[in-house]
């Protein structure tokens, strides 16, 4: 008692000797706390009291993240969470509670990255050598301007300057700002293409991946990506790849009583069930992951020929470095021996005072004369380069979306054109996609009138069982065999499911090529296994098969062999024929399928027609030089039916002798030396597997091939990956097919492949047609102006006129060439391989002729021009400028054409094109008579408009001599030179390879 006393007046003494202050701040404490405090109260019953649950969300995310099934457990299994969460695992949630899942336990969205925005290119593109060394020399030339001129002229140029970097640097950063925003457009375009099953209110409906919440029951499929953290709830052989969540490569077997967690992010290799979604969003492993940024686009990165630009540009960078160093030793040397002849007429007339006057007065000058000249040859490299490389992908990429080809790799865009060879499909690429059964066998008998009529009831109720029962998955075939056993042999889906329980299901493989399932039927109680699958192989498993009169026959090894040419003559016929047998089995075990002692239900027969205008893209790729396979897991007879239908083969006896045609498995066993002595020779792989597939990719590659190839299973993702364009088909490509993919084709189809091959030699090709164009006036420009400043010390071209020349070729020169659409004569000519040159022997000679054209005019404007047109310095400096310009404003009707003579063929069909050099001769007209009337300077009369005019539409005729009398010049390496006698023999003409 006593101590609480003396505990009780300590503590008023010490509350006493607080100063207002501290009580003030204690006060607020408390009421910090204690609002906290109610805070977290009132959040955990509103979540407990909507969903009355054991635990909190994170120990849900741990829950999966762990695969804890100590605390799963403890939940009661997935019953319990599911019973926690207010779930049905038959009926879904209700349909009704969406917004309050997502109000509670969050929506299944994730926190992107920060998008870059524009400031972010400018400044990218604003601080880099180039621009901080105009940037320097820019503010130079306004202080000397002033210093010399004063302040109301001398601020000129400098400002001029600025201006002029401040529009290159614009344009160059809205061009990659626009860029990026149609890759991040692109990016969420495949985001919420993302559909999946779900169970609500009882009825299976299609919703976005976005759209799942907590609590939900999902359906699962090959191929699907697992759209939240879950529970398996039922699963068949489930198999999952969790190495884009994990790392780990190897594939984890997902099962209701030893694993049953299953992570967001990862995919279905094999099987199907059903899970119970727990965790979304944000709240998963892979919500983390993508906020963290480690799953970003791509479109930073450098593409091959990006790099091959900017190395181009760098060349030239470096011989301008070079020449500035000689510039600034001419003008050393310069100054001082002016400066030692001022000196000396100093002494001379006894002035000592005179030569340190004379001094200062050449020291202004000369820096003036520097900063010029520097800043001269750097605006002559050509660092629009890699912006034209950056605008023709943009654009590329633009309108191949238009044509429903998705990229999703910046590198895609160009690769495709390179490519040699092309392995494709059949089904839904080569073919229509959408089956019909033709044929129907039992036993032997052709059935062509109504099965139900025909056929003993006993063996259709066999049918039907099969069919209910059988794995199924949404596929042109498996839709074709429903259809036809609903409209011929009166099935009800619902029925098989009602009377059987299944024990054990196969699902198809690409390997085994059959799917299977074991039941027992209720009723009696008999355990009954089916199979259906490549007829060929089906057949080797049966020893009896059923007549239609409901009979069963042994199978003789005459009648096996009877059954085996009634498939070899369907195939023979371009159909795909599937098998169906069946077993009665009198043991317990269901749970393994033996393969022998079937009988054999039937055999049918599908058709699946050609795509309209396949043979002719075919015909398109060999005219290109691209190699077509047809890789298939039909049968041989099939495979090469259809594959001489289309094209791929020629019609005859001799091609199933000569290596064209062969199977997986041969292929298979091959030593890696044989593989590639022969695969150049194979065009059709019949029964083949992924692996088959995946290794064919690999021999061409290591011949140097640049192969694309198509895929839609998601056993196809190891040869989409290895290929170097890999293209998954958008119709039936799985997730796991898109996402290993470069691209993806919304109609499936083998035409449209084709017009991404065309389109990505358009842009390889537009690129070298702005090389072409802009090289001519950088080169003529560094030449001119080192020579007038070593020898005469002024430049005919200022730094200003460069800039503002750089700025035309920049903006309408890229979009004017970039903006060039595909032709015909792109696909006549071989593809350009990875080492090819990208400035090839054509190109050197075409912008040599007129790098050397435009050197002429300038040094015969500068030099003679005043006597030739009877003009003062200033009008002439004019003219030489203008012609300058609209040198640059004709180029590019040349550049269109690296060969064809006529420039102008197809010229209306352009309109883009003709707007793009209306616009620029409007520009240099209106920024002509601006200069002149704020510099109060003459005007180009109507005569020398004319004659600049004139000058520069010459650069026509020089490209149309050049491309006529090509064959006097021989190139090599780069360096150019003429031919001593004009009766020289022609060398011999560029190969189609240095035309592209």
């Amino acid at each position: 008692m006593a101590n609480e006393i003396q505990l009780q007046c300590v503590t008023q003494t010490s509350v006493r000797t607080l100063t207002k202050a501290q009580k003030r701040w204690r006060l607020a404490y408390l009421s910090i706390y204690f609002s906290n405090t109610m805070l977290s109260i009132i959040k955990v019953p509103k979540k407990l009291t909507q969903f009355p649950i054991a635990t909190n969300q994170s120990e849900l995310t741990n829950l999966v993240k762990n695969k804890d099934l100590e605390v799963l457990g403890k939940l009661n299994g997935v019953s319990g969470v599911a019973e926690s969460l207010q779930t049905d695992l038959e009926n879904g949630i209700n349909g009704k509670d969406v917004e309050r899942r997502k109000k509670v336990f969050g929506s299944n969205s994730y926190d992107n990255p920060p998008h870059k925005g524009f400031f972010y290119f400018v400044w990218e593109r604003g601080f880099n050598f180039t621009i901080a060394v105009l940037l320097a020399c820019a503010t130079l030339s306004v202080v000397f301007g002033v210093k010399e001129k004063g302040k109301k002229e001398g601020w000129y140029d400098g400002v001029t300057i600025f201006v002029a970097i401040f529009s290159i640097v614009t344009v160059s950063a809205v061009i990659k700002f626009r860029k990026e925003q149609q890759f991040d457009r692109l990016s969420k375009k495949l985001r919420h293409d993302i559909k999946i099953d779900v169970v609500r209110d009882g009825k299976r409906e299609k919703i976005s991946i976005f759209e799942v919440v907590v609590g939900e029951v999902v359906f699962i499929n090959i191929g699907d990506q697992i759209p939240a953290d879950g529970l398996i709830v039922n699963g068949n052989a489930l198999l999952v790849d969790e190495s884009g969540v994990t790392g780990e490569s190897e594939f984890v077997n997902i099962d209701a009583i030893k694993n049953p967690f299953l992570m967001a992010g990862s995919k279905v290799v094999v099987g199907h069930g059903q899970m119970l979604v727990i965790s979304v969003g944000m709240n998963t492993d892979w919500g983390k992951t993508m906020r963290t940024g480690s799953i970003t686009s791509d479109s930073d990165k450098q593409t091959p020929l990006q790099y091959r630009v900017r190395k181009i540009a760098s060349s030239i960078g470096k011989a301008g470095i070079a020449i500035d160093s000689l510039l600034v030793a001419v003008l050393v040397i310069r100054y001082f021996v002016v400066n030692k002849k001022c000196e000396n007429r100093g002494h001379e007339n006894n002035g000592r005072g005179k030569g340190t006057i004379a001094s200062g007065i050449l020291f202004d000058p000369f820096i003036r004369k520097f900063v010029e000249a520097v800043t001269t040859v750097v605006v002559a490299i050509p660092e629009g380069l890699p912006v034209a490389v950056t605008l023709a992908i943009a654009y590329s990429m633009k309108k191949m979306m238009a044509d429903g080809i998705t990229v999703k790799t910046l590198s895609a865009c160009e690769k495709i054109g390179s490519t040699r060879v092309i392995c494709t499909g059949k089904t839904g690429i080569l073919t229509e996609g959408e089956m019909k059964v033709t044929k129907f066998w039992i036993g032997l008998d052709l059935i062509e009138d109504d099965p139900c009529k025909v056929v003993d009831a006993n063996v259709l109720e066999v049918y039907h069982q099969g069919l209910g029962l059988t794995p199924a998955n949404c596929s042109p075939t498996e839709n074709a065999i429903f259809s036809w056993a609903v409209s011929k042999l009166g099935f009800d889906i619902d029925k098989p499911k009602q009377d059987s329980v299944i024990l054990h299901v196969e699902t198809f493989d690409s390997e085994k090529k059959w799917s299977g399932v074991s039941i027992r039927k209720t009723n009696d109680n008999t355990l009954h296994v089916h199979r259906k699958g490549a007829a060929e192989l089906v057949l080797e498993m049966c020893s009896n098969y059923y007549k239609k009169t409901g009979i069963i026959n042994p199978m003789t090894d005459d009648e096996k062999e009877r059954f085996r040419k009634i498939i070899k003559g369907m195939a023979a016929s371009s159909l795909r024929c599937i098998a169906f047998v069946h077993k009665l089995k009198h043991d317990d075990n269901g749970k393994t399928l033996d393969e022998e002692g079937f009988t054999l239900l039937g055999i049918i027969g599908m058709k699946n027609p050609c795509r309209k205008a396949v043979k002719e893209a075919i015909k398109t790729c060999r005219m290109a030089g691209v190699d077509v396979k047809m890789i298939t897991g039909d049968n041989i007879f099939t495979a090469k039916a259809l594959a001489t239908e289309i094209g791929i083969l020629e019609a005859g006896p001799h091609v199933s002798n000569n290596g064209e045609v062969i199977e997986g498995e041969e292929f298979r066993n091959y030593t890696e030396q044989e593989r590639i002595q022969n695969v150049d020779r194979i065009r059709v792989m019949a029964r083949s597997s992924p692996f088959d597939k995946l290794l064919m990719v690999q021999c061409m590659r290591k011949k140097g091939h640049v192969v694309a190839v198509t895929g839609h299973h998601t056993s196809d993702a190891p040869a989409l990956k290895e290929a170097n364009i890999g293209l998954s088909m958008g119709v039936q490509a799985t997730e796991v097919a898109k996402e290993a993919s470069d691209i993806v084709i919304s109609d499936d189809g083998f035409c449209s492949i084709v017009l991404g091959l065309n389109f990505g030699r358009c842009l390889y090709s537009n690129v070298q047609k702005f090389i072409q164009f802009q090289l001519p006036a950088n080169v003529a420009a560094l030449i001119v102006n080192f020579i007038n400043i070593a020898s005469a010390g002024g430049v005919p071209i200022t730094a200003i006129q460069l800039l503002w020349v750089n700025l035309i070729m920049v903006t309408f020169g890229a979009l004017a060439l970039a903006l060039e659409k595909p032709t015909k004569q792109l696909m006549r000519k071989p593809p350009v391989g990875k080492t090819s040159p990208l400035i090839t022997n054509v190109m050197w000679r075409n912008l040599s002729a007129q790098c050397l054209f435009q050197t002429a005019v300038l040094f015969t404007f500068q030099f003679k021009g005043r006597s030739i047109f009877d003009v003062n310095e200033r009008v002439n400096g004019i003219m030489v400028f203008n012609t300058f310009v609209l040198c640059q404003v004709f180029n590019p009707f040349n550049s269109r054409k690296m060969e064809k003579r006529n420039v102008f063929r197809g010229l209306h069909k352009n309109l883009p094109f003709l707007g793009i050099i209306a616009g620029a001769v409007v520009i240099q007209v209106v920024m002509l008579e601006l200069v002149s009337r704020a510099e109060h300077m003459e005007k180009l009369n109507k005569v020398q408009w004319g004659i600049c005019v004139a000058t520069a539409a010459f650069s026509w005729l020089i490209g149309w001599v050049v491309k006529w009398r090509g064959s006097i010049w021989r190139i090599d390496g780069g360096w150019w030179m003429m031919m001593m006698s004009g009766h020289a023999q022609p060398t011999t003409s560029p190969t189609l390879a240095d035309q592209v």
